[in-house]
């Protein structure tokens, strides 16, 4: 029996403005999920945005506090970052990657959206001729609305079928043009959880480098994959990174989920010193600057959007980078409640006829972690994602991801103990009334 009736739930788009409820972007899910809770005092099981759902990191919250009690808030930061942050950053990126990039490398920004945002502008003027983004979806729908924003194209293909060496074939006949400027993923993946091995990011490093591409490799999950045991400053396993394969990369190195600073608003731009120190004389025509990457990227570009990162919150992440690189402070251990979480939705959802979409990597199943993908029976995912809504569930269809897989994207960071009961009988409900042929 359905929790809330179509006529209410139809009257929640109406008056919401949505066009297409099977195309509603997270923004719109969720208006329409605190509708229905509002009007009806019903709790919605809530599976759409991807807001940590874990207390802020105390350290850095005291660190802040600290930096505005010395007055920072007072002067403005400097573009390129305060001399701590990026010292930090550096030395964080060897210790859980075992990477060397000098501190000039590592840039803040306010989130890795803004990160994102001017790495596309440099990326996509840096070589007349080479202005397209190449997507390796399912991945994060606002990178393509920021696209749309500064007037670049992109290509894009669902990874879902070119799992280890069959990657290879793909990317080379979406490269060949010669007009891809950046290769963007994210690793673990949103929405899939899915990761990429090594022996993938092989070879989209050794592709970036024959055909002069940037990779910027999204890590706002760093170390979330709890397969393995990751997150031991200076010691291996280290989690896998194209950064070993090429010298063309961008790390995004967020602090909103890993921290749950997501409040704050910071990340790291860790570019390779090579890339970093690159002149192209497309962007000292255009900017009237030096040219080189790096300091076009800050100075040219980052800073006309958003004129630096907030002090305050520099030196909040430079604590909880430095406590992380001591030792003092394991990141990993905090958040590995998401996994618990997945397992027990999971778990759920299979137990009442779901099926886990993109549920294998190249040699392991996937994870449990902060999103997990689910399909049932053949419904296309906008229908899943309306018939959810009826019961109490909200979530995003995974067609809005780049995806070409029928399904949705689940989020484990808001469930909550006293909900897993209420989502069990939502979803023996949801079986009841659609029996699988």
């Amino acid at each position: 029996m359905k929790i809330f009736s179509e006529e209410l739930v139809e009257k929640a788009v109406s008056d919401l403005h949505i066009a297409d409820l099977s195309k509603a972007t997270i923004g719109e899910v969720l208006l329409v999920a605190q509708y229905l809770e509002k009007n009806t005092g019903i709790p919605f099981v809530r599976m759409d945005q991807g807001s940590p759902g874990l207390p802020v990191n105390r350290f850095g919250v005291e660190a802040e506090k600290a930096a505005l009690d010395r007055g920072v808030g007072s002067q403005y930061p400097a573009a390129a970052g305060v001399p701590e942050l990026k010292a930090e950053a550096s030395r964080f990126v060897k210790a859980f990657m075992d990477i060397d990039i000098t501190p000039r490398s590592c840039v803040p920004t306010v989130g890795s959206v803004a990160g994102s945002f001017g790495s596309f502008i440099a990326c996509t003027q840096r070589i007349p001729g080479k202005d397209k983004v190449l997507f390796i979806d399912p991945g994060f729908p606002i990178q393509k609305s920021q696209l749309r924003i500064i007037g670049a194209g992109w290509k894009a293909f669902d990874i879902y079928a070119y799992r280890g060496q069959a990657l290879r074939e793909k990317l080379e006949e979406m490269l060949a043009e010669g007009d891809v400027a950046a290769i963007i993923y994210s690793n673990p993946n949103n929405p899939a959880w899915i990761c990429l091995e090594e022996e993938e990011l092989k070879i989209i490093g050794e592709l970036a480098d024959k055909y002069d591409v940037v990779v910027m490799e999204d890590l706002a999950y760093f170390c979330m994959d709890y397969r393995h045991d990751l997150g031991h400053p200076f010691q291996p396993p280290y989690p896998p990174t194209v950064a070993r394969y090429t010298k063309n990369y961008i790390l995004m190195l967020s602090a909103s989920k890993i921290y749950s600073y997501a409040g704050q608003r910071v990340a790291m731009l860790c570019i390779s010193d090579a890339l970093f120190e690159k002149r192209y004389p497309a962007l000292a025509q255009r900017y009237n600057d030096s040219g080189v990457f790096g300091e076009t990227l800050i100075a040219s570009i980052l800073y006309m959007i958003t004129s630096g990162c907030t002090a305050s919150t520099q030196y909040a992440y430079a604590e909880m980078l430095r406590l992380s690189t001591e030792g003092q402070l394991n990141f990993v251990e905090d958040t590995r409640e998401y996994a618990v979480r997945a397992e027990k939705m999971k778990k759920i959802f299979v137990d009442n006829g779901f099926h886990i979409v993109y549920d294998a990597d190249v040699t392991e199943r996937v994870g449990d972690g902060f999103f997990f993908t689910i399909g049932y029976g053949d419904m296309e995912g906008g229908e899943l994602l309306r018939e959810l809504l009826y019961y109490g569930v909200s979530s995003i269809s995974l067609a809005t991801t780049g995806s070409g897989q029928k399904g949705v994207r689940a989020c484990t960071s808001r469930m909550t103990e006293e909900l897993y009961p209420v989502l069990d009988e939502r979803m023996k409900a949801f079986r009841q009334d659609h029996p699988i042929k």
